[in-house]
């Protein structure tokens, strides 16, 4: 029988588990920067300009407050070979893009885009998105103007605040990414 952790393709060490639960939490003087804390791991990220929100809004450039849980991960196969992790993994591929269109059906969802079609996509020329968790905020269920695309990705080279997503350095997305699980909780605020 195959080992659980090994059909999900984590090569890593077997007998580690994924984490219950991970938390971010604001850093004091800087609403958009923060501490991300996994086990023993802490790490500085970059939270979105307008602080954590309890109540988000698209656009805001808040992070929201709650407890989200990790879907996947998404990553530039032409960049990086794949991550240890414990979650279900997707390539970028130049088609994948992020629907942020409050009136559109797709709202909040992966959607393909063919050659020409304009949309966020996720295959960008800087490296922002070549590591990208996707959470469960707004999905279950989805409202239109709650928030879109708020993602656990890639800092930029000054830590620049986001959009409303967390993001940190590659390095740090590495060692985290070791340790997710579909039902780790992600506890932002």
């Amino acid at each position: 029988m195959k080992n659980k952790a090994a059909s999900v393709g984590y090569a890593g060490n077997r007998s580690a588990r994924p984490l219950a639960a991970i938390r971010v939490k604001p850093a004091a003087g800087n609403p958009c920067r923060g501490w991300l804390t996994a086990g023993a791991l802490t790490i500085p990220v970059a939270l979105g300009r307008g602080g954590i929100l309890a109540n988000k809004r698209e656009g805001d450039g808040g992070t929201p407050r709650g407890s989200f849980r990790p879907r996947r991960l998404w990553w530039r196969a032409d960049r990086h070979s794949r991550p240890q992790t414990f979650l279900p993994s997707r390539m970028i591929t130049g088609a994948d893009a992020w629907c942020e269109d409050p009136q559109d059906r797709h709202y909040n969802q992966s959607i393909r885009l063919g050659e020409g079609q304009g949309g966020d996509r996720l295959k960008r020329t800087d490296h922002l998105y070549d590591f990208i968790i996707e959470i469960d905020h707004n999905t279950r269920p989805r409202i239109a103007g709650r928030g879109s695309a708020v993602f656990l990705h890639l800092a930029r080279d000054n830590f620049g605040p986001t959009a409303g997503c967390v993001s940190m350095t590659k390095s740090a997305m590495l060692q985290l990414l070791r340790r997710l699980g579909p039902r780790t909780r992600i506890i932002i605020g």
